[in-house]
């Protein structure tokens, strides 16, 4: 292995490892959402935001990978919730591994213009893979009522449970990633 390849691979895991740990931090400052709608979970908070651009500086496998180990983690030392361990899986590993997906859209040299948009493919990522969580794990637990409304289709009880919590997530980390565009292009290359 070269030099040049083992600085850029430190520096990958150097900078995963900072945005993992500030994801983490984060975690514990959050808005508690879907308690309040008779539901398991879920919460308003900006977790999202140093996997997405640890993810558009390093490419989708990368920022898969810093997801996956934020997830775990974030299950094991912040509070997560789960009734069984696939719903560990769906509901934090694969979930926020799903979120590194934004790397779909990995910066080229220092143009950060589509940041917004690869957000928005991250949140989306997390999105359904917690609908399929709510489908196929959490079926067995929908309400007959939630938010006011009948549910009969777990198909539908998912959408509007997780749409509760993502969508403002999804908001919230495609305005903070707009408004880190001009300062994220004065970063140093990952390349």
């Amino acid at each position: 292995m070269s030099n040049t390849s083992t600085h850029s691979t430190t520096r990958r895991l150097t900078e995963g490892g900072i945005c993992i740990a500030l994801a983490l931090v984060l975690s514990y400052l959050k808005i508690p959402i879907g308690l309040s709608f008779g539901g398991f979970g879920g919460s308003i908070t900006l977790v999202m935001v140093p996997l997405i651009l640890f993810a558009v500086r390093y490419g989708a496998p990368w920022g898969i990978l810093a997801g996956v180990a934020f997830g775990t983690l974030k299950y094991f030392f912040a509070e997560g919730f789960a009734v069984s361990w696939v719903s560990i899986i769906f509901d934090y590993s694969v979930a926020y591994g799903a979120v590194g997906l934004a790397g779909l859209f990995r910066v080229k040299g220092n143009d950060y213009s589509k940041l917004p948009l690869a957000a928005f493919v991250g949140c989306l990522g997390r999105f359904v893979i917690h609908f399929i969580s709510g489908v196929t794990v959490y079926a067995q637990y929908m309400p007959e009522e939630f938010m006011g409304m009948t549910m009969t289709s777990p198909v539908f009880y998912s959408v509007l449970y997780n749409g509760t919590y993502m969508l403002p997530n999804t908001i919230l980390a495609i305005i903070i990633c707009a408004l880190l565009m001009k300062p994220a292009a004065k970063l140093p290359s990952a390349e």
